[in-house]
């Protein structure tokens, strides 16, 4: 819980002389006498003691799960205990983005990391300093797309629908075209993706692994959008390339993505962070701040705003990259997390993901949990479900356990590095029960 530091009407008082003001009705003079608003139906204020004790009642209300097997693009990992005491140090913590970067060189520096370690993990060449989150970054990378003559976009119908809905909401406020690809078997639709480029395709995204956990075949999407001369931008959880091709290897132009896993909590949805990468040929259309490095006037490394004039974004209709919430300091999360496991330790949560992951789907298939898809998948797989899902779900919420996400009348399922075998005998053993197995 935060301070709690009330003003003291003594205080009002001299904040409002400092002003040359007497009272808060000379504050909001200004304001239209009618449209003021007198009073609001509020509860009298409470103590510290008394506030404490609400909050605390609140919370007690929420249902702490022990087991999770659930994502559906908000992932539980491991969290170094590093990760929370470099990022909560004053220096960082803010609620509010600092806007005048370029006169702190600390704040450079953590952004400078931050780029060339998601430039190495995407295999792309420039990264800006983040978006809000994943759907926010695939809507602003189509804008980057977009030509004079070139201006529809495709996208994959097995990526993430809250994604999905968040492009089209982007591309209905400027009359772009947007065609979503049906699905087959869980992956996206290779001919039906075919069929609909053209001439004035800009952009084709696909997520991999997409909404469905599977492994879309990357290398025919990149080859079908290129051979007309539109762009590919590739979604993709941050801990699947710690073992899976990236973005680059598989030649997309831009690479975007949910940077959540990379040492944020599932904290109620937020605050989360998109990550934005490209290839150097795209560079000067990333929105957003990018830090570079240069040399000072007595030749010392040192770092700057770079490509852009700062907030050259914020240009009504045009406006893109609006951050106000401190979306630096998500970014630093990510990169001390990545700094703290460094490759190996990526690697070992992508394997450890995915092993349990594929060890679940087999226990599963022995009660009827049939997997919907015969493609490859990483740590997430849709199944068929012998008992209804919701009450499924039910069940194992009664048992403590937050089970898969009813999809498509089947469950998505997910393992992370903290599902360990004990958990998941358990999962099973309980289902086994619900089933009647």
């Amino acid at each position: 819980m935060g301070s709690y530091i009330p003003a003291t009407g003594e205080e009002r008082q001299k904040m409002l002389e400092a002003v040359g003001l007497s009272s808060m009705d000379d504050l909001f003079s200004v304001v239209p006498e009618e449209v003021r608003v007198k009073s609001l139906n509020l509860p009298e204020g409470l103590s510290e003691l008394e506030v404490g004790q609400k909050v605390s009642g609140l919370a007690a209300k929420n249902q702490q799960f022990r087991s999770i097997f659930r994502g559906a693009g908000a992932y539980r990992h491991y969290i170094p205990s590093i990760v929370k005491t470099v990022t909560s140090k004053e220096e960082f913590l803010t609620a509010y983005t600092p806007y005048q970067a370029e006169i702190s060189q600390g704040v450079l520096q953590s952004i400078f990391e931050y780029q060339t370690q998601l430039c190495e993990l995407t295999g792309m060449d420039v990264s800006n300093a983040s978006v809000y989150d994943g759907a926010t970054a695939a809507a602003e990378a189509v804008f980057m797309c977009q030509e004079r003559k070139r201006t529809s976009v495709i996208l994959s119908g097995a990526a993430d629908p809250q994604t999905i809905a968040v492009v089209k909401t982007y591309c209905e406020s400027r009359s772009v075209p947007v065609t979503v690809l049906p699905v087959d078997g869980c992956a996206t639709d290779l001919e039906a993706l075919k069929a609909a480029l053209a001439k004035d395709t800009a952009a084709v995204y696909v997520q991999s692994p997409n909404y469905y956990g599977v492994i879309e075949d990357m290398d025919a999407v990149v080859a079908a959008a290129h051979e007309v001369g539109a762009k590919v931008i590739m979604g993709a959880n941050p801990i699947s390339l710690g073992l899976l091709k990236t973005p680059g290897e598989y030649g997309a132009d831009i690479a975007v993505g949910e940077g959540q896993p990379l040492g944020m909590p599932l904290a109620f949805g937020g605050p989360y962070l998109g990550y934005m990468t490209c290839k150097k040929a795209m560079m000067r259309k990333l929105p957003g701040r990018i830090v570079g490095e240069t040399t000072d006037d007595q030749g010392r490394r040192c770092f700057v705003l770079t490509l852009q004039a700062r907030e050259q974004h914020i240009r009504r209709e045009k406006a893109s990259s609006n951050i106000c919430s401190n979306e630096a300091l998500c970014a630093m999360t990510a990169s001390v997390y990545l700094a703290a496991m460094g490759p190996k330790g990526l690697r070992q949560v992508a394997e450890s993901s995915a092993a349990h992951a594929h060890y679940l789907a087999g226990e599963l298939a022995k009660l009827g949990f049939k997997v919907r898809s015969d493609k490859p998948f990483f740590h997430e797989f849709l199944t068929d479900s012998p008992v209804e899902p919701e009450a499924l779900c039910a069940a194992l919420a009664e048992r403590g356990i937050l089970g898969g996400l009813p999809v498509d009348g089947g469950i998505l399922w997910c393992c992370t590095e903290l599902n360990s075998k004990a958990e998941i005998d358990e999962l099973v053993s309980i289902l086994g029960e619900v089933c009647g197995k």
